[in-house]
């Protein structure tokens, strides 16, 4: 197709770390007014490609043309000067500032006066053309998740980038962000601009893409081919090479006694607002209970509570029989309460420590592993290899960082932690977020099997598809409360319920 425009063509990228080889003579092309999609599990050298076209990295070998003449970039900069731009997974935005006062931070101009009203009306501007609705003159602290992101795109569009790369995009974003966030994209792309999508998430590219690259490995294993000529499954089995179950066999069986008990919650959020009101349930040795919601309704506040991570201000918590409430997380692993943080990086691991010191955090006070006061650190490297080789965590040895592992990788080992010590009750937040189709798969299958098992499961997801496919039952939180609660399935209902409507209009709404 000789009429076809190429933006951006990459030819035999080779881009190395110690120990690691992340691109593997890769080739790469993006034209002109498309969206390009880049699949590929965790560490399949996706984002690192990506960084070398945006100028944070520096390949060891291949070349860059930019509209058909070489380019070489040695910083970022360089790159937004020939109109590349990159937003990352996390927003590089000054809080306290406004709108508008982060847009131009960085920029020659304005030098001397700072015309903000001028400014603000640009912003404005730029906005309505491309369908973001962001005031200029908020503080970033008061803005959503999702409007924090409108906020980076118009930085980049400001600098006026045509090559717009976006790295998981959709990852912390809630279902009616992620359809603004798309919308945005498609007028980008009829104004002329080229878009990169690096995502995990393969119906979300099947809806959004035009032409898809797969990454495996550091290697090329699919190069543009059109969306509209491929399938999730097929596009599964190219990112992880081999078939990949998207319909689990949930066996069925009968819940039995309650395990978890909450009666009447209520608690404070970080900024001493209220963040749960009143909020009562009960989940059964056996059974999945989804807990759906769009991000910032109390969830993560609930979860913190259960686990002794916050304290609430009334009601009462029992894990089996025992009340815990206001209890400690010490006193929640004496209790058998497993925690998958939302948090992996943060809260669910310490990462300048080894994978053997992360998997034993809530064993080593216990034989074999304790010998009186000392540890008896051979017993604890020979569990951790063992946990290592049961759950698949792909690292050179227990003795790596846990600030190195990709994402999958580390979510294996947060899971091993808490899985190996047969947990009664599993309080399992966002278990999936950010992980490739195969590390998804795997997760789905363990929290399946401590179901089989017969441990109670609260399972809170942003993907409602998974929350239909794993949950017995779902509640949805909506301002701190308890919505209503789904057993029928009924996804429109749970969209409406995660809105603030539709709380009466089925007889299983409470």
């Amino acid at each position: 197709m000789s009429n076809v425009v190429n933006a951006v063509e990459m030819r035999g990228i080779v881009k190395r770390f110690p120990g690691v080889l992340a691109n593997d003579q890769v080739d790469f092309d993006l034209r002109a007014g498309e969206i390009h999609a880049l699949l590929g599990e965790n560490g399949a050298g996706k984002s690192t490609l990506m960084s070398v076209l945006a100028g944070l990295y520096k390949p060891e070998a291949g070349t860059i043309a930019v509209r058909g003449k070489p380019a070489g970039f040695n910083s970022p900069r360089d790159a937004m000067s020939r109109g590349i731009g990159m937003i990352h997974q996390h927003f590089s935005l000054i809080p306290s500032q406004t709108v508008t006062e982060n847009i131009l931070l960085g920029l020659d101009e304005p030098r001397f006066f700072l015309r903000l009203p001028e400014y603000d009306k640009r912003m404005t501007e730029i906005g309505k053309r491309f369908g973001m609705a962001v005031s200029p003159t908020a503080k970033v602290w008061q803005l959503s998740v999702g409007e924090q992101q409108r906020v980076e795109i118009l930085k980049m569009l400001y600098r006026g980038v045509e090559v717009l790369i976006m790295d998981e995009p959709t990852a912390v974003l809630a279902p009616q962000e992620i359809d603004g966030l798309f919308q945005t994209l498609r007028a980008m792309v009829a104004d002329g601009k080229s878009i990169v999508f690096i995502s995990h998430k393969l119906n979300e590219v099947m809806r959004v893409a035009d032409r898809v690259s797969v990454l495996r490995q550091g290697k090329v294993t699919a190069a543009g081919i059109k969306a509209s000529e491929t399938s999730i499954p097929e596009l599964a089995s190219l990112m992880v090479g081999r078939s990949v179950i998207f319909d689990f066999e949930k066996k069925p069986q009968t819940p039995g006694e309650v395990v978890l008990s909450v009666d009447g919650i209520s608690a404070t959020g970080p900024k001493g607002l209220p963040a749960l009101k009143n909020v009562s349930f009960q989940v059964r040795a056996g059974e999945i209970v989804g807990l759906a919601g769009v991000a910032g309704n109390g969830q993560s506040e609930l979860a913190e509570v259960l686990t002794g991570l916050r304290r609430s201000t009334a009601g009462r918590v029992h894990v089996q029989g025992d009340d815990v409430t206001n209890h400690s997380p010490l006193d929640a692993i004496r209790h058998r309460v497993a925690h998958v943080p939302e948090d992996r990086t943060h809260v669910g691991s310490a990462p300048n420590l080894s994978i053997t010191d992360n998997v034993i955090m809530k064993s080593y006070r216990k034989a074999p592993l304790a010998n009186g006061w000392s540890l008896n650190y051979a017993r604890a490297r020979q569990r951790a290899e063992e946990l290592k080789t049961a759950y698949s965590i792909l690292a050179p040895n227990v003795d790596t960082e846990a600030r190195l592992l990709s994402g999958g990788n580390l979510q294996r080992a947060i899971l091993s932690r808490e899985l190996s010590q047969e947990p009664t009750l599993l309080i399992a937040m966002q278990p999936t977020r950010g992980l490739d189709v195969g590390a998804i798969e795997g997760v789905q299958r363990l929290l399946l099997a401590q179901r089989e098992a017969g441990a109670a499961i609260l399972l809170s997801s942003e993907e409602l598809e998974e929350l239909l496919a794993l949950s017995d039952r779902i509640l949805v939180m909506y301002e701190g409360e308890i919505a209503g609660e789904v057993t029928d399935g009924d996804a429109e209902h749970i969209g409406l319920l995660m809105t603030g409507g539709g709380r009466a209009s089925k007889p299983d709404a409470k």
